[in-house]
């Protein structure tokens, strides 16, 4: 999944904490717990998770969706559910922090 009829994507970066990566790997990747929760909306065009090459427990989220509004939206009406994931992830990680929220460029 990844920027399926999406021209907005949310940036995060994780700092994962030493021996959680698995489970960390797990809760964010492609059927993880957050793309279950987000994969209820049909503005949601998938999620990619890269590690740093050079920092090993360094992680980035890309989620994609069809546009800022949509994904405020989706937010507001998941409130509940995107933070109880959300807690039950803070475990998984010593330091996360929006990078930023990107318009896709397209040709």
């Amino acid at each position: 999944m990844g920027e399926k009829n999406s021209d907005f994507v949310v940036v995060w970066e994780f700092w994962v904490r030493p021996g959680a990566e698995a489970e960390f790997k797990k809760a964010y990747g492609p059927e993880g717990d957050w793309v279950r929760l987000f994969s209820v909306d049909p503005a949601y065009g998938g999620t990619k998770l890269v590690r740093d090459v050079n920092e090993p427990r360094r992680y980035l989220t890309l989620d994609y969706w069809a546009s800022t509004a949509a994904y405020e939206s989706f937010k507001r009406n998941h409130v509940a559910q995107y933070g109880e994931i959300d807690r039950q992830c803070e475990k998984l990680t010593e330091r996360e922090e929006e990078i930023g929220r990107f318009n896709l460029m397209r040709r």
